[in-house]
């Protein structure tokens, strides 16, 4: 089968990510004798620097991991809103949705916690071993990525005219950055120079650098620095200036946390998820609401395709009324979602037809509850100006309407990923996201701004996902690891926002229905497969619209799978032929200790390195 690339294979070690630089960066750690957490925590950093468009230390990240010599974990590093964060004072504001940008949307940042705890943990790489990729390109440099040139671009008046700190970063001499040029951020490079230089005043000991690290994040200059910008009013997507509610208390009181991940069984695999948190359930769901007999209907046809859009609809209609923080981890009914007789039932929804409606179930007899912010996204939805455009997941710069940002500046931003295995059998996959260039201005003694995550929480009191002091917005971060007979075996994800539980469940479905390659598995056959995603449930992101029907697919899908899902009903829009996910992978077979991976080539800056 012809591929873009080919899956690679080798027994060392193997690292996927949303960026060569990072991918390289990792392999480069492996090479140097680290394990595959050392590698990941060097790579994610690398992301910050590279993609700041996309991800940043002030943003959060769920991170799944394998060890070899023990269960899956999950490591959450999603911060809660702060203490400040009520539903009332929102609304008081004369506010109805929590805006898409400025420090009013910045829960706690999670990423760099997460990062340190599981350097601390699982790595044995030093605090300055991991950071001086990150550090090196912020000094010296980087070529952009065309993502990064056509973000700052599109909100290049909003940075001259109101986040100035952000034009001095990202806008060298008043312009853009330029393709072929060198992009430097000197200030964020002095930031993490300066919290090695007081983590080493520390200590001699490895651990104790990284815990003096922490502290000097969560206590020390980045917090001060954090929070003065958070009490900062900023304008921001409501029009108005506001500032934020995050404080160096809500810092100090955060740190990351280990749970144990939400799993299910399907067809000899058992994939693991992070928590009701997360969306990640939904995609254990899709995977329960399949026909017993997985090869029918057959794998690519339009039956198929069909079918994964209405049970992707089930899916997140129950993540509507079903996923959040409401009560502490525990409380979202994840087992009865994933039982048997209830999605027998719900697989019984499923028609010839496309359904238009969204169908919350009722587990445990339970009344399922969507608020009136939901209904309000579906009168959006049926706006045309809020149709979601093709390959967009969390933000893009692109709006339906062709322009690349509204008048208040508001642009929708992306996620990064990165994957690594290492010849131990350790595997670990990660989603970094939030704190974008474009989600707040720059802290300008630090070179990165805030996140905006609790724009994923309603402002309606009593829903799982309502915005509530101490709780997690539900992201749609979602990372993936799945084994096979107890062993873990395959690390995936993607960016994508709402669209990640969607691209990933047709990669891993494409992975366990279709032929192996080379005696592996094709992680790279399943990556380039033609994919889809369906738009009918409110989008996370503001301003929370939906388009009921609405099914957005690469045009390499074909003609005969268009034209049937037209005639059952689907609202159609044919993408181009390379706009639907950026899924990275990597694997080891047990047996053999063979290891593989794969990288999308959607968006030209996705690869995988190994050997």
């Amino acid at each position: 089968m012809f591929t873009t690339r080919p899956t690679l294979q080798g027994t060392f070690g193997m690292v996927s990510s949303t960026h060569w630089l990072a991918s390289q960066s990792a392999m480069a750690v492996l090479e140097g004798g680290g394990n595959a957490y050392d590698a990941a925590v060097a790579a994610g950093f690398v992301l910050h620097v590279v993609e700041p468009h996309l991800n940043g230390p002030a943003g959060e990240v769920p991170i799944l991991l394998a060890p070899a010599d023990g269960p899956v974990r999950v490591l959450c590093g999603q911060g809660p809103a702060p203490a400040g964060a009520t539903v009332e004072h929102y609304t008081s504001l004369g506010l109805d949705l929590v805006p898409g940008t400025g420090p009013l949307a910045a829960a706690v940042p999670g990423a760099f916690d997460a990062w340190m705890v599981l350097l601390r943990d699982y790595g044995t790489r030093r605090l300055r071993d991991v950071l001086g990729y990150a550090v090196g390109y912020a000094e010296r440099g980087h070529p952009p990525v065309e993502g990064l040139v056509r973000t700052v671009a599109a909100v290049r008046e909003l940075f001259t005219t109101e986040w100035t700190s952000s034009a001095a970063v990202h806008l060298p001499g008043g312009r853009p950055p330029a393709e072929g040029s060198l992009v430097r951020n000197p200030a964020l490079a002095a930031t993490w120079r300066r919290v090695i230089a007081e983590a080493e005043a520390a200590g001699e000991g490895r651990e104790t650098q990284i815990e003096a690290a922490r502290r000097v994040w969560r206590e020390g200059f980045v917090a001060d620095a954090l929070s003065d910008a958070a009490a900062r009013p900023t304008r921001d997507s409501s029009g108005g200036r506001h500032a934020g509610t995050l404080t160096g208390d809500d810092l100090a009181a955060f740190g990351a946390t280990y749970e144990e991940p939400v799993s299910h069984d399907w067809n000899g695999w058992t994939v693991c998820k992070p928590g009701g948190w997360s969306q990640g359930p939904a995609f254990l769901q899709q995977l329960a609401l399949l026909p017993d007999d997985p090869a029918e209907p057959p794998y690519g046809s339009p039956a198929y395709v069909h079918r994964l859009i209405e049970g992707s609809k089930l899916a997140m209609a129950d993540r509507e009324a079903w996923y959040g923080d409401a009560d502490g981890p525990g409380t979202v009914p994840v087992g009865a979602l994933l039982a048997g007789p209830y999605n027998a039932a719900r697989r019984k929804l499923i028609g010839d037809e496309a359904s238009y409606t969204l169908r919350p179930g009722g587990p445990e007899g339970r009344e399922p509850r969507l608020g009136a912010g939901v209904r309000t996204a579906a009168v959006r939805g049926r706006a045309p100006a809020e149709a979601t455009a093709p390959g967009t997941g969390e933000p893009t710069t692109a709006h339906s309407d062709g322009a690349t940002t509204r008048a208040d500046g508001t642009t929708r931003g992306d996620t990064c990923h990165l994957d690594v295995v290492d010849r131990w059998g350790n595997m670990v996959a990660a989603t970094p996201s939030g704190g974008w260039l474009q989600s707040n201005p720059v802290v300008p003694t630090l070179g990165f701004p805030l996140g905006t995550r609790l724009q994923m929480a309603w402002l309606e009191p009593g829903l799982p996902n309502s915005l509530t002091p101490g709780r997690r917005p539900r992201t749609t971060l979602s990372p993936s690891i799945a084994l096979r007979d107890g062993e873990p075996v395959l690390a995936f994800g993607t960016p994508g926002g709402d669209q990640q539980d969607q691209w990933q469940v047709h990669f891993f479905l494409a992975v366990a229905l279709r032929r192996p390659v080379r005696g592996g598995l094709d992680l790279q056959g399943a990556i380039d497969a033609p994919n889809w995603h369906q738009d009918g449930f409110p989008s996370s992101f503001h301003p929370r619209g939906m388009r009921p029907g609405g099914v957005t697919v690469e045009s390499r899908i074909g003609a005969e799978v268009i034209g049937e899902l037209r005639r059952r009903g689907h609202h159609v829009t044919v993408g181009g032929p390379w706009t639907e996910g950026r899924l990275c992978a990597v694997a080891r077979d047990p047996r053999t200790g063979i290891l593989s991976a794969g990288a999308n080539p959607r968006g030209a800056q996705g690869y995988a390195a190994g050997r």
